[in-house]
């Protein structure tokens, strides 16, 4: 039932999966792996009608590269929360700091206010075009992944510095 356009075919089963505040497309990736197992088994056993996909549903994305992660401080804070869970673990959110390109594995939207790119205090967090953004968890290149508060320990990002 393969056609020879991308993501043309038909339709033989579909299941919804819900996405919640703090889902990530790791853990998306997993649930939908899961239910696309259980739903490929059912068709083999079942074999459903056919349902023709709707015209207006497809959507083309371009393929995501490593720059697509930087981190534009002139976004709101909720967009910039959303890219930091659609982009881990690939190809991952980042800023530079002292020549170092810093990953942010986690992050929370907050009230704050200031120049985009500001840090609004000594526990990172980062002014956005909108609101504030709590950097969570973060990880130096070839380092470990830490929470915030034991990264800062070892990386110094103080009040009023300004993150690339």
């Amino acid at each position: 039932r393969m056609e020879e356009g991308l993501d043309t075919g038909p339709m033989l089963l579909k299941e919804a999966a819900p996405i919640g505040p703090d889902t990530t497309v790791q853990a998306l990736h997993d649930v939908l792996a899961g239910i696309g197992a259980r739903l490929v088994l059912r068709a083999l056993d079942e074999d459903p009608p056919a349902i023709a996909q709707p015209e207006d549903g497809v959507t083309y994305a371009p393929k995501l590269t490593k720059d697509d992660g930087r981190l534009d401080w002139s976004l709101d804070a909720a967009a910039l929360e959303r890219r930091v869970r659609a982009l881990n673990p690939w190809p991952g959110t980042f800023f530079t700091q002292g020549g170092e390109q810093i990953r942010v594995l986690a992050a929370r939207v907050e009230a704050g206010a200031g120049a985009p790119g500001t840090l609004l205090d000594d526990a990172a967090l980062v002014a956005t075009g909108a609101g504030a953004l709590r950097l969570l968890r973060l990880q130096r290149p070839g380092r470990a992944a830490m929470d915030a508060d034991a990264f800062l320990r070892g990386f110094a990002m103080p009040r009023g510095g300004v993150l690339g």
